[in-house]
């Protein structure tokens, strides 16, 4: 089984943002309720948990990128 996002129904409003959102079609409306449809399409990109007015989507996980700049201190005599 692939690992896709997870929705809290007891949290979830039935508003349709996360359907709305998701280009992978990986959620469905059913009885007012927002519900997971797998699928291979879907890339964590996390839109449909940052569009959730009540926060009942949680992706698995997330891939954040860092930005490093490295300091260099020049010494001149």
């Amino acid at each position: 089984m692939l690992e896709m996002p997870s929705i809290d129904a007891g949290l979830c409003n039935g508003c349709g943002l996360c359907v709305e959102v998701c280009t992978c079609h990986a959620f469905a409306l059913v009885d007012n309720v927002a519900v997971v449809v797998e699928t291979e399409e879907c890339g964590f990109c996390t839109d449909c948990e940052m569009v959730c007015p009540t926060g009942a989507i949680r992706c698995g996980y997330e891939v954040v990128f860092i930005e490093y700049h490295e300091q260099r201190q020049i010494v001149i005599e």
